[in-house]
C-alpha cells in the first residue's frame, strides 16, 4: 500500500467532491482518498460539486430513499449536469442510482446517467445479499482498471441491467452481475473499491488521476 500512496502523492492533485446525502459509507471513501493523498471534501453543497474536478457518489441503503434525499437536497439536477462535464464515480448504491430506474420496494426514477435499470439479484440458491470477494471478469475493460486477476469486495442485493456496451467488468454470483460500468467519463462500481485492499485503492487512484 505504501507504493500506491506514494504514487498518488507524486501525481497532480485534484479536488474530489464526495457527495454526502445521508446514504452512509461516506467516511470509508474519504479515508481511502486521504490515504491516497487526494485532496477531497465531503459535501452536500451544489457549489462544491460544481467547483470540484472529480465527483464520487457513494452510498449504502435503498434506491428510493437515496433518490428522495438527492431530490430533497437539490443535488440530483446538479449531479446530472456536472457528471457530463468531469470524471464521476458512483459506488455501490451510488452506482445503482446512476441508472434510469430502480425497483427496490417500488419503481423509482434514478439519475439516468446510463441507460438501464436496477433489479434484485435472482435467487438461485445462493445467499442474498451477495457479500464477499469476487473476481472481476473483463468484457469491455476500463481505463481505471489496468491490471488482471482483480478481486473486489461486494455487499448488495440488487444489480444493474443494461446494454453490454456499458459493462466494463462483471462478476459471477448465480448470474453475471455488472461490477464496473462506464459511459464516457461516468463510472459505476457495484463493488466497494475503498474496501477492496490494494487493488481497490489502485482503481480509486486511477480515477483520481484521470
Amino acid at each position: 500500500m505504501a507504493q500506491t500512496k506514494k504514487a498518488a502523492q507524486n501525481k497532480k492533485k485534484n479536488m474530489v467532491a464526495i457527495i454526502d446525502y445521508g446514504a452512509g459509507n461516506i467516511f470509508s471513501v474519504k479515508n481511502a482518498l486521504d490515504y491516497l493523498g487526494a485532496e477531497n471534501k465531503l459535501t452536500d453543497k451544489s457549489e462544491d460539486i460544481i467547483n470540484a474536478d472529480k465527483i464520487i457518489l457513494p452510498g449504502v441503503g435503498a434506491f428510493p430513499h437515496a433518490m428522495q434525499m438527492l431530490n430533497k437536497n437539490g443535488l440530483a439536477d446538479v449531479i446530472k449536469t456536472q457528471a457530463k462535464k468531469k470524471p464521476f464515480m458512483g459506488i455501490c448504491l451510488g452506482m445503482q442510482i446512476i441508472f434510469e430506474k430502480g425497483y427496490e420496494f417500488c419503481e423509482c426514477d434514478g439519475l439516468g446517467l446510463i441507460p438501464g435499470k436496477v433489479e434484485k439479484i435472482k435467487d438461485m440458491g445462493l445467499v442474498i445479499p451477495h457479500m464477499g470477494w469476487n473476481k472481476l471478469e473483463k468484457i469491455n475493460g476500463s481505463n481505471i482498471v489496468k491490471e488482471d486477476n482483480i478481486y473486489t469486495y461486494f455487499v448488495h442485493s440488487y444489480k444493474a441491467v443494461c446494454d453490454e456496451k456499458y459493462i466494463a467488468y462483471y462478476c459471477e454470483y448465480s448470474e453475471k452481475i455488472p461490477a464496473l460500468v462506464q459511459k464516457d467519463n461516468i463510472y459505476g462500481c457495484q463493488f466497494h473499491p475503498e474496501k477492496s485492499g490494494e487493488q481497490g485503492l489502485k482503481i480509486l487512484e486511477n480515477f483520481i488521476n484521470l
